[in-house]
């Protein structure tokens, strides 16, 4: 017979034992987080259930997509391609020597119509069509660090080909963005009255805030052989020049619009609007297009009818599968399994 102390160093002997094999182990401790044994949701999608969602959702985008169309055809919209217009006759065969002769005027003239009441404010856009911004070294061409801090105007890395003018002396906004900035003007006129253009807050106020320092000017800019686009006022600091702030911001797609300013001018239906630009940006020698927009806008923004027809094709795709489903359900209904087999964690006495 085992005494007393025997069996304790027995049962001691055993405890550290299964201390060591638990230290050996990989096992983690248990928890009901480790264990996946958290209360979840876990929804089961009934006919009952899926038909209900598909009409639910029908119901609530149907009804969106119409307000949203509905809002975009109370844009009223004037869109006029001068590019071509713009050309003098004999150049016609020629329109790249035509952008290319500074001798020859590049002032145009053109009129437009308006065919409905357009309130104020009438936003004036630019329209470039097949202008990639999106080009990876084009996008790359810039510093933001010359833009925003004075201490490193002189930063031109990233910039190629436009970091140093002929004598070595560095750009800025230096880059092939800020160089090709849109150098078209216009100027509105309705009768013998002129049409005031406002430029001011054109821009994002966090780019104008936080991108475009206020003690960073100009400076050696568009100084090379080859311009590429409009000169900036070198006494103006850059978070005040919002054309080349706008221009900055480069678009996704090759066809693009940007805001050029604002008018404050109520227009009325038949109204005659007379258009004085200068044609000065070169589009030609890519094939390039280019289109002066006079829109306004609602509470939903701009023109822009996607929006609308994208969810009234949701909407209406969701209404009749709702029906399809029910009709399936009604036609040929099929009895809903265990749901209980649907867990791996399952009582092995209740298979």
């Amino acid at each position: 017979m085992m005494d007393g102390g025997a069996a304790g160093a027995s049962n001691g002997g055993s405890g550290a034992d299964a201390d060591a094999a638990r230290r050996n182990t990989r096992m983690p401790k248990y928890s009901k987080f480790t264990q996946q044994e958290l209360p979840a949701c876990k929804p089961i999608l009934t006919p009952k259930w899926v038909v209900s969602v598909f009409f639910l959702v029908g119901v609530i985008f149907v009804p969106v997509g119409v307000v949203s169309l509905l809002a975009a055809q109370d844009v009223v919209e004037i869109i006029d391609r001068y590019d071509h217009a713009c050309v003098p006759p004999n150049m016609t065969d020629n329109k790249l020597a035509y952008i290319q002769n500074e001798t020859i005027s590049k002032e145009c003239t053109r009129t437009l119509t308006v065919t409905k009441e357009m309130k104020q404010p009438i936003y004036v856009y630019y329209q470039l069509d097949n202008f990639y911004q999106n080009h990876r070294r084009y996008v790359k061409s810039r510093n933001d660090a010359q833009l925003r801090d004075s201490k490193k105007s002189n930063t031109t890395t990233s910039c190629e080909p436009e970091r140093f003018t002929a004598d070595g002396k560095p750009i800025v906004p230096c880059g092939l963005i800020a160089w090709s900035l849109f150098n078209d003007t216009y100027s509105f006129s309705r009768g013998k009255d002129n049409l005031t253009v406002n430029k001011k807050d054109i821009s994002w106020k966090s780019d104008r805030e936080h991108k475009f320092a206020k003690n960073v000017y100009p400076s050696n800019f568009q100084n090379g052989a080859l311009i590429g686009g409009k000169k900036l006022n070198s006494s103006i600091p850059l978070s005040e020049q919002e054309d080349l702030i706008v221009w900055m911001r480069t678009a996704a797609l090759p066809t693009f619009r940007k805001l050029y300013g604002r008018i404050y001018v109520d227009l009325k239906a038949n109204d005659t609007i007379t258009v004085k630009l200068s044609n000065n940006y070169n589009t030609y020698s890519f094939g390039g297009k280019k289109k002066l927009v006079l829109s306004t806008a609602t509470w939903l923004g701009g023109k822009n009818d996607f929006l609308g027809f994208a969810y009234l094709i949701v909407g209406g795709l969701c209404i009749f599968l709702a029906f399809a489903f029910t009709l399936l359900y009604l036609i040929k209904p099929r009895k809903l399994g265990d749901h209980n087999y649907l867990s791996w964690n399952r009582n092995p006495a209740g298979r």
